[in-house]
């Protein structure tokens, strides 16, 4: 029997992780080779799959050559093979495999795998998200916090959690690890469908940091920035992300 959108996105995004995985605990490589080769492992099992399920749909994957021929396809899969290849690379967990759908532009579905954390969250299977803390937490990254999200957790007095790829941080606040996910310097498409699509299956906010939808399979995949919080959150923090300035 044919795997339905939603069973074969989380069924592709499990057993990318589990290679992943098989691909780190082989000792063979390390560092940034592990990263290259995970990458081009993940990539090419993902790619011939749903090329095989799904030859008619299109497909933008972060390590394959972008063909426009998608652009003439209202379904396209979106995959990131390995978000956060440096946590991948460093033996962390906070890494993901993102399998998305975008159909006409929106994220429609998706499935996205923590699999050091043996989980894979999906969008047509939502979890109850665990009950909001007193004190308010954002996720950013571990490296690079964006100058907007400083801001904001500043005037809402939120504590900072940092963490590794999108996808990690986004399941954090369908975890009950964080409550807002704001993010500003630079992305791509890959990078959020499928945590797009997880999330708002899950009843919480996603969108651009200026209120807008998020849309995909663009000419340009580039999509720079991202809103992801609890809903009753969402107004505040569009609201002082309005009101920054850039020193």
């Amino acid at each position: 029997m044919a795997m339905t959108d939603a069973d074969l996105a989380a069924h592709l995004a499990q057993v990318a992780g589990q290679l992943l995985i098989t691909v780190r605990q082989s000792g063979a490589v390390s560092g940034k080779a592990l990263g290259k080769a995970g990458d081009a492992t993940a990539n090419q099992f993902l790619v011939h799959a749903l090329q095989h399920q799904r030859p008619e749909d299109g497909l933008l994957s972060e390590e394959s050559k972008d063909t426009l021929e998608r652009l003439d396809q209202r379904r396209v899969w979106i995959v990131d093979p390995v978000d956060g290849t440096r946590e991948y690379g460093e033996a962390r967990a906070d890494w993901a495999v993102h399998v998305g759908l975008a159909v006409d532009g929106a994220p429609v579905l998706g499935a996205v795998a923590l699999p050091d954390a043996g989980v894979v969250y999906r969008s047509d299977a939502p979890v109850a998200v665990p009950p909001a803390p007193e004190k308010l937490r954002m996720v950013v990254s571990r490296t690079r916090p964006a100058a907007e999200a400083l801001f904001v957790a500043e005037r809402l007095g939120a504590e900072l959690v940092p963490m590794g790829s999108a996808g990690a941080k986004a399941m954090a606040v369908i975890r009950g690890e964080a409550d807002i996910y704001l993010h500003s310097g630079g992305q791509f498409e890959w990078d959020s469908c499928a945590p797009a699509a997880v999330v708002l299956a899950h009843g919480l906010h996603a969108s651009r940091i200026d209120g807008a939808p998020l849309v995909y399979n663009q000419r340009d995949t580039y999509l720079p920035d991202l809103l992801i919080c609890r809903p009753e959150h969402a107004a505040q923090v569009l609201a002082l992300v309005a009101e920054y300035q850039p020193a």
